[in-house]
């Protein structure tokens, strides 16, 4: 997959609209984790290193209804931002608008500028053409490195690339550099961990995924359907009653193709989902009557090592078990630690199990930790990214 990234732009003298993903919890008007903002710093400095530039970053917050909302103003970002950048950031008080148009352009060269919660605009998420071009009037190049919002056709994310020269940030290039080979031409042995709730948000994933992996290990709450699928007793453990025949064509399919498919062999259950639950180890992939599997057993975690150890490419996407309950959190944080132990190219992306290997601070011993989650699971879907897929039109 080929994209032009921001070193591919000519930026001398340029005013840079950048979308960033600033997305970020704040509690009691102050950023409570500053992971995204950090990561979008390499651009933006990149940005400020070329001659006379001036950038303009723009983002959203929340879910506003598409007016302004001051629970979700940008403004403490902007202190959270000046902190890291140890300069001035200005924040406009809109994103469009005359008032911001003549902020920009009365800012000195070196300025950074941070414009208002994209989102304050309905226009923002409908991808309206015209909020696209007065967008679009406030830089002379554009630069996504966003990409927890590449998924979204937004004016932000895809109406402005159609309008200004495009490239990608070193964030979204670091993203496709990873996972586009995961699914042109893997090196193998490849090795998939899908975990997670649900079958049914996972369908696409593990079709693509399928023909290309040598093993693949399902976990969380989504096997326990995979597990019916076979015939075993799942207790009072989750389960897709709808998804039960895809289950069995997954199996089926798996079968036919030579893949590893690794389900769970044992449990730890409960008598209820709840956080003080009592665990019990379950030697058995059968699930007793009026139990709740909620992790995998050491046997399962056993038998996920040589495959993970051997693995010349890698991906991680879902828990294996309810890890915010330290009691039943041992599968995730032993998976975790098997991820981070691989000598192969290791990625991980997913909102869950992003939050699991930083819970377990092992974020630094894997090759990619995905800032996107609804995006790296699209992604991983095959599917094409909006934010992205724009970005590969302006080579041509």
């Amino acid at each position: 997959m080929a994209i032009r990234t921001v070193r591919d732009l000519d930026l001398s003298g340029k005013k840079v609209l950048v979308r960033v993903d600033f997305n970020v919890p704040i509690s009691n008007g102050t950023v409570s984790d500053d992971t995204r903002i950090r990561a979008a710093l390499p651009t933006i400095k990149y940005i400020l290193e070329q001659p006379e530039t001036k950038v303009i970053l723009m983002s959203h917050l929340g879910r506003p209804k598409g007016s302004p909302d001051p629970r979700y103003s940008l403004a403490p970002v902007a202190k959270e931002l000046e902190k890291l950048l140890h300069r001035t950031v200005i924040m406009a008080s809109d994103c469009v608008g005359e008032e911001v148009e003549k902020l920009v352009a009365d800012a000195e060269t070196g300025s950074v500028i941070l414009l208002e919660n994209t989102r304050f605009h309905a226009e923002e998420t409908t991808n309206d053409e015209s909020f696209s071009r007065a967008l679009a009037k406030l830089g002379d190049a554009y630069v996504n490195d966003a990409f927890g919002s590449a998924h979204r056709a937004h004016a932000s994310t895809e109406g402005v690339a159609r309008l200004l020269p495009g490239a990608a940030g070193f964030l979204i290039e670091k993203e496709v550099q990873f996972f586009g080979p995961l699914l042109d031409n893997p090196a193998k042995p490849f090795v998939a961990i899908i975990g997670g709730a649900k079958v049914s948000t996972k369908i696409d994933v593990l079709k693509t995924l399928m023909p290309k992996c040598t093993t693949l290990i399902i976990g969380g709450g989504m096997s326990y359907t995979f597990l019916k699928a076979q015939g075993h007793s799942i207790g009072n453990s989750l389960v897709e009653e709808d998804y039960i025949e895809t289950a069995r064509s997954l199996i089926q399919q798996a079968k036919e193709l030579k893949v590893e498919l690794l389900l769970p062999l044992d449990h730890m259950v409960a008598d209820e989902f709840s956080e003080t639950a009592a665990a019990d180890e379950i030697a058995s992939p059968d699930v007793p009557d009026g139990k709740i599997a909620m992790d995998i057993g050491t046997k399962t975690i056993a038998a996920m090592k040589s495959a993970i150890a051997g693995a010349k490419s890698l991906v991680w996407n879902g828990p294996m078990g309810v890890f915010e309950f330290d009691a039943f959190a041992a599968g995730t944080l032993e998976t975790a630690k098997m991820v981070a132990e691989c000598k192969g190219t290791t990625v991980v992306g997913g909102g869950d199990s992003v939050a699991a290997v930083n819970k377990f601070s092992l974020a630094g011993k894997i090759d990619h930790v995905s800032t996107g989650g609804g995006a790296s699971l699209e992604f991983l879907e095959g599917k094409k990214l909006p934010g992205i897929a724009v970005l590969e039109r302006n080579q041509e």
